[in-house]
C-alpha cells in the first residue's frame, strides 16, 4: 500500500511539473478575466464572478476549482480646466478613464496538491480606432502550493516525499501579462501565465527537478447579428504550454436578447461543452457541463461548471464603453 501511495504522489508531482497546472475553465467566454488581465475594465463594467468547477464527479480527488473575482474601470467622475496650445480654457476630465482594476482569490485541489491564492491585476486601455480598443495588462499571483498529508498514511513520516515545506505549504509568487482587442463584432486576446515558472524553490533534493511551465492562451470571438435580438457568436480559444501540447475549443454560441445563450464547444483533448445562461436584471447565471470523450467518462458523471456574475453600469446603449470612456 505504501508503494503505491508513493508512486501516486510521484505521478502527482510529475503532472505538476511537465503539464499545464492552471485548469481550464469552460465558460471562459463570459469571464476572461481569469485568463487574461487586459481584460479588467474593458467593457467599462463593474463585475464580480464567482465561478466553481468540479471536473470528473464522482472520482476522488479529481480537480475541484473555485474562484472570486472583481474588475472594472476607474471612471471619468470629475473634471477640470485646462489651457489649451492656443490658450483658450477647456474642460477635460480629471482622470481619462483608461485603467482598469481587477482582483481575485482561487483555491484548487488536484489529487493530494491544493493550490490556494490571489491575483491583482492592472490594465490599460487605448482607442486605435473610433470604436476598436487596445487594452494592455499585467498581474501579480501568489498562491501556497502544499500536499494534504491527511489523505495518506506513510509508515514513515519522516519520508522525504513528504518533504516539511511540503506539508505547511509553499509561498510561490508568479504573474501574468496580457493584450486584449476589442470592439462592437470582435474580440482578441494572448496572455501568457505563470512567468516566472515557480521562483519560490521547494528546497528538498527529492524534487530537485521541478518547475512550472509557462501557459499561454489565445483566444477569439466574432458576433454575427441576425435581426434585432438574435446573434451568433462562434469563438476559439489555444491553450499551449511551453512543451508546445496545443489545446483547443471551438465553439459556437447563440445569444437572444442579450438575456438568453446556450452553445457547444468541441475541446481537442477529447471532450463536448455544453453550456446555457441567462441575465436577470444585474445578474448573469451561467452552467456548463463537459461531456469527456474517453474510457473515464465510464466512471463519472462528468464535469460541472457554474458562474455567477453581477455586473454595475448599463445604459441605454448596446456598447455602453462607448459613451462612458
Amino acid at each position: 500500500m505504501r508503494r503505491l501511495l508513493i508512486i501516486l504522489l510521484l505521478v502527482i508531482i510529475g503532472q505538476v511539473s511537465f503539464s499545464q497546472q492552471l485548469p481550464l475553465y469552460s465558460q471562459y467566454l463570459y469571464n476572461k478575466f481569469l485568463i487574461n488581465p487586459a481584460v479588467a475594465g474593458s467593457d467599462g463594467y463593474t463585475s464580480i464572478n464567482l465561478t466553481a468547477r468540479e471536473q470528473w464527479v464522482g472520482i476522488s480527488g479529481a480537480p475541484q476549482t473555485y474562484s472570486l473575482s472583481i474588475q472594472g474601470r476607474v471612471l471619468k467622475r470629475s473634471y477640470i480646466i485646462k489651457t489649451s496650445k492656443n490658450n483658450k480654457k477647456v474642460f477635460r476630465p480629471a482622470t481619462d478613464g483608461r485603467i482598469g482594476l481587477g482582483a481575485s482569490i482561487f483555491s484548487n485541489t488536484s489529487g493530494l496538491v491544493q493550490r490556494n491564492g490571489f491575483q491583482v491585476s492592472y490594465a490599460y486601455h487605448m482607442w486605435v480606432q473610433s470604436t476598436t480598443q487596445l487594452s494592455m495588462g499585467l498581474s501579480f499571483t501568489g498562491y501556497y502550493f502544499r500536499i494534504n498529508q491527511d489523505l495518506i498514511n506513510m509508515e514513515d513520516p519522516s519520508d522525504p516525499l513528504l518533504y516539511e515545506n511540503l506539508r505547511r505549504g509553499i509561498f510561490i509568487p508568479d504573474a501574468a501579462a496580457g493584450i486584449y482587442l476589442l470592439n462592437r463584432y470582435y474580440s482578441v486576446g494572448f496572455s501568457a501565465d505563470q512567468l516566472f515558472g515557480a521562483v519560490a524553490k521547494i528546497g528538498n533534493s527529492v524534487y530537485s527537478n521541478y518547475s512550472v511551465s509557462r501557459t499561454y492562451y489565445l483566444f477569439g470571438s466574432y458576433s454575427f447579428e441576425s435581426g434585432k435580438s438574435i446573434e451568433w457568436r462562434p469563438s476559439l480559444l489555444v491553450k499551449m504550454s511551453e512543451q508546445f501540447r496545443p489545446q483547443a475549443d471551438i465553439g459556437l454560441n447563440f445569444i437572444y436578447n442579450e438575456s438568453f445563450w446556450t452553445g457547444l464547444t468541441y475541446r481537442t483533448s477529447g471532450a463536448i461543452i455544453a453550456n446555457v445562461g441567462l441575465k436577470y436584471n444585474h445578474m448573469h447565471i451561467g452552467y456548463a457541463f463537459d461531456f469527456t470523450l474517453n474510457e473515464i467518462q465510464k466512471i463519472t458523471y462528468g464535469t460541472h461548471e457554474i458562474n455567477v456574475a453581477w455586473k454595475f453600469g448599463d445604459s441605454a446603449r448596446r456598447f455602453r464603453w462607448l459613451d462612458r470612456y
